[in-house]
């Protein structure tokens, strides 16, 4: 059976779904099987997509008119997809003639994951490499350390003359679990 799904990304009256409820009609998907958002496609809560998914079953095909009303990225779109394919559900999507029940489909699909595993490395590379640039120049990401490097000898040398941790640590305006943090880590 075929389940079509259409995307807009606002709820106003301006933007409406009639262009793509033509094409998937056309594309043999039943009115009564066709689900609709009106929702940004950066949400993960899409009630419509939810409802279409739900409905499907194992030799059912997802139908939509062009790829970006289904994902909103190519990793997120690769995860949806997967998702159906896992579950024995075929994709089809008409502007980019997509359809993975085709070994073309299936071909392309491949591709686009390919692309996304590229995408993910090469994300992976560039944060690397602006730690290790960030590094270099002394800058070190999350927060700031809560003691300086005077304050951290000050308190190992109140320690060495017997002082409490408690009363180092109230002094010093340190939540416990911070100051046992830097107990621990750095005297």
């Amino acid at each position: 059976m075929l389940i079509g799904y259409m995307r807009v990304s606002s709820d106003s009256d301006r933007q409406t779904t009639n262009l793509q409820k033509d094409a998937l009609l056309l594309a043999g998907v039943d009115n009564k099987y066709l689900f609709e958002d009106r929702i940004s496609g950066a949400t993960d809560n899409r009630p419509g997509l939810k409802k279409a998914l739900k409905r499907m079953k194992k030799g059912d095909c997802l139908v939509v008119w062009k790829l970006d009303r289904l994902g909103r990225s190519l990793p997120h779109l690769l995860k949806i997809i997967t998702g159906l394919k896992d579950k024995g559900i075929s994709f089809k999507s008409l502007t980019e003639q997509m359809d993975t029940t085709t070994p073309h489909g299936e071909f392309l699909f491949n591709i686009f994951g390919s692309l996304a595993q590229y995408e993910r490395g090469l994300t992976r590379e560039r944060v690397l490499a602006g730690l290790e640039a960030a590094a270099r120049r002394g800058n070190f990401p999350g927060r700031p350390r809560a003691l300086n490097e005077t304050q951290l000898a000050d308190v190992k040398a109140r320690l060495a003359n017997g002082e409490s941790k408690p009363s180092i640590q109230r002094s010093l305006n340190l939540r416990p679990s911070t100051f046992y943090h830097i107990i621990n880590n750095y005297i």
